[in-house]
């Protein structure tokens, strides 16, 4: 009993969507003649009204997209470029080197030069001994011999060319004229000493024997 009524369910219900179906057919194509038939009417009308024309649009307007443009990637921040302070060495100079200083110019003397520079000395006395004899005064002044004597010593020799004079003493003979200058150390506190190239002599005058290479001297000496 149950089947058959599912069965006539069934049924009824395939028939209610064949019915369906079948309307939905007849609206579409009633709707397909209706939009072929416009035209034709259209057509017909009246040469006389113009149909206003409705311009479709053929080509649908170009929207162009607001170009985005992507944001510049933002560049990291550059540290500023910090120069290392240049370290000059500094400049050592070197110290100036002071000028040399020339020395004088001297001019060479050759020996004959000097020999006619060099004073030329007063011949005295006559002998077959000959040697020289200097004099320095009080002021200064030089003054040379060449002696020529028999004589064994300075003391006679000089004393007879009339070069020296002076007292006879305990040590001697006590000179105090020398070539005209005289000094007495009493009165004058000077005095004449006798040297042997250019040393002093350890005799007197009157005691010391010629020597012809020696330079006898007398020099004005204070005390």
């Amino acid at each position: 009993m149950k089947r058959n009524t599912l069965k006539t369910l069934l049924c009824l219900v395939l028939a209610v969507l064949f019915a369906a179906a079948a309307l939905t057919l007849t609206g579409c194509q009633k709707a397909e003649t209706e939009a072929s038939s416009a035209p034709a009417e259209s057509a017909a009308a009246p040469s006389g009204t113009e149909a206003p024309k409705t311009e479709v649009p053929t080509e649908a307007p170009k929207t162009e997209a607001p170009e985005t443009e992507a944001p510049a990637a933002e560049s990291e921040p550059q540290a500023p470029e910090t120069e290392a302070p240049q370290t000059e060495a500094p400049v050592t100079e070197a110290p100036a080197t002071e000028p040399e200083t020339e020395a004088p110019e001297t001019e060479e003397q050759t020996t004959e030069e000097l020999e006619n520079d060099a004073p030329v000395p007063e011949e005295l006395g006559e002998g077959t001994k000959t040697f020289f004899f200097e004099v320095t005064h009080a002021d200064g002044r030089y003054a040379l011999f060449e002696i020529h004597t028999d004589a064994e010593t300075v003391g006679e020799a000089l004393t007879g060319v009339d070069l020296i004079d002076g007292e006879e003493s305990q040590y001697g003979l006590y000179v105090k004229i020398v070539d005209g200058e005289y000094l007495d150390w009493d009165t004058d506190m000077m005095y004449w000493a006798f040297y042997e190239n250019g040393e002093y002599a350890m005799t007197g005058v009157d005691g010391t024997t010629i020597d012809e290479s020696v330079t006898y001297s007398f020099v004005a000496t204070a005390g």
